[in-house]
């Protein structure tokens, strides 16, 4: 079957210690998650445990080239984008179905899987392949995550608007329903049978490995398998390569400005482009900018264009000023790390929440990506350079972040090494996600006690009432 030659390659790597080392089955996603995993993956290769990562042979996650176009500044633009990213969603996930079908009906392949005697599986749960291979192989489960649309969040302790929660919680749970979770449960029904539920299966992970913390997150209580390791990727800034050295210290007192979009977007439709460039051309700040593709015909001699850059280590330079960024959770821990205010154009997934938290603590500005032009961009970047509370606020939590008693990273390696240790981490998981809707929120107990209470004073005006 051609598909098996297709979608999936083993890259195997082993270091061998006198230490009691584990084998790590790693499944994971590619653009800026894979670069979280790959930081854990040789963390965990330094302390002496062999990595097996699986990964497909063609990559289908990230457009090279990829242009959302955006005409005019209506509701109905943003609208458009959504709706185009739950399709590329809906069809993302059906390849990640095909992938597993591929790998649980290939006997040689899972036939060395269990002979390998895997200690556990490492997966961000954000694609279920990896959730479905340890139920397959029967091993524990560990999630390295951010956010899933299932969520880990409790809709009544989640913050205001209430309102706004509870109608994103309905598109969410609609996008669940009905794109993602028919698919997955499709192949576990063909494989594992269909008492097993994919859901299930998704919220029964020993250990939830959390991409943030609460400097950056709002406070929640959670079960103690979550465990929080935001900012785990951060480190100090290593000194520039030379040009852009060069760039950086012609800015003078003024200082930089850093621009990104992340991985998945190399560069925004022309004409936006043009606004911006033409904003950064009126500012007396360097600009260092991520951009592939069309040179806006705007661009001002104080804007660099790269194809890549050293995000960290100009974060982490001391005369950069701003950081104009799409929310992504690793540029957002790195600019919390390095203390550095933020100008957000969120375009779609968690970017605006992750801004949005940002805002509430005075460290960012938000800009809506519809509505982006070159006068409120340009006022934008103005307002967070001139007003010092910004930079003040994104050094408080900095400082915050910093002030821990073990690096995030260690602390989520010990916890992976504990599963590992036990064969799971059953004991810190609550079975409550295996409960029925109304059973969980007490609805059973309410519709009870209303009841009864009803039916005695129904019998109690018709014993008055015959009296």
């Amino acid at each position: 079957m051609i598909i098996k030659k297709v979608f999936f390659i083993f890259l195997i790597s082993f270091l061998w210690n006198t230490c009691d080392c584990g084998k790590i089955l790693v499944v994971p996603l590619e653009g800026s998650h894979w670069i979280n995993m790959d930081i854990m993956i040789k963390a965990l290769h330094s302390h002496g445990h062999s990595i097996t990562v699986v990964r497909t042979t063609k990559s289908w996650y990230i457009h090279k080239h990829r242009v959302y176009e955006i005409r005019g500044g209506s509701s109905t633009t943003f609208a458009g984008l959504q709706l185009e990213m739950f399709t590329a969603m809906y069809d993302l996930h059906g390849i990640i179905c095909k992938m597993a079908r591929s790998m649980f009906t290939d006997e040689d392949l899972m036939k060395r899987l269990n002979e390998t005697k895997y200690d556990l599986v490492l997966t961000d749960p954000a694609w279920g392949a990896g959730i479905m291979l340890a139920h397959f192989l029967k091993i524990p489960l560990v999630y390295n995550v951010r956010w899933i649309t299932s969520g880990e969040g409790h809709l009544a302790i989640a913050p205001s608007p209430p309102l706004k929660n509870v109608l994103f919680l309905f598109i969410w749970e609609l996008q669940d329903r009905f794109l993602i979770d028919p698919q997955y449960q499709a192949v576990c029904t063909e494989f594992f049978g269909a008492e097993i539920r994919y859901r299930h299966l998704l919220q029964g992970a020993d250990i939830w490995l959390m991409r943030v913390d609460f400097v950056f997150e709002f406070p929640r209580p959670t079960m103690p398998n979550v465990v929080y390791m935001g900012g785990f990727q951060c480190k100090p800034a290593k000194p520039l390569p030379p040009h852009l050295e060069d760039f950086v210290q012609s800015s003078g007192e003024h200082g930089v400005i850093l621009m990104s979009m992340g991985t998945f977007v190399d560069e925004v439709p022309h004409d936006m482009t043009d606004q911006i460039a033409a904003a950064f051309a009126k500012l007396p700040q360097k600009v260092i900018w991520k951009h592939k593709g069309y040179r806006p015909t705007t661009l001002g001699n104080n804007t660099l264009l790269v194809d890549w850059m050293p995000q960290n280590d100009i974060l982490g330079h001391p005369i950069t000023r701003l950081f104009v960024a799409h929310g992504g959770t690793n540029g957002i821990q790195e600019a919390i790390y390095h203390g550095v205010p933020v100008v957000g154009i969120p375009l779609f997934f968690d970017q605006y929440d992750n801004l949005l938290r940002l805002k509430e603590r005075g460290g960012a500005k938000i800009l809506t990506l519809s509505t982006v032009d070159e006068d409120n961009f340009l006022n934008s970047v103005k307002e967070v350079l001139s007003d010092q509370s910004y930079r003040e606020n994104m050094q408080r939590l900095s400082r915050l972040h910093r002030d821990q008693p073990i690096h995030t990273l260690d602390n989520a390696i010990f916890w992976i090494e504990f599963v590992m240790r036990h064969k799971g981490a059953a004991h810190l998981r609550s079975e409550s996600y295996k409960m029925p809707l109304c059973t969980y929120n007490s609805l059973d107990v309410i519709i009870f006690v209303l009841a009864r209470e009803g039916l005695f004073d129904y019998t109690k005006c018709c014993i008055n009432s015959s009296l």
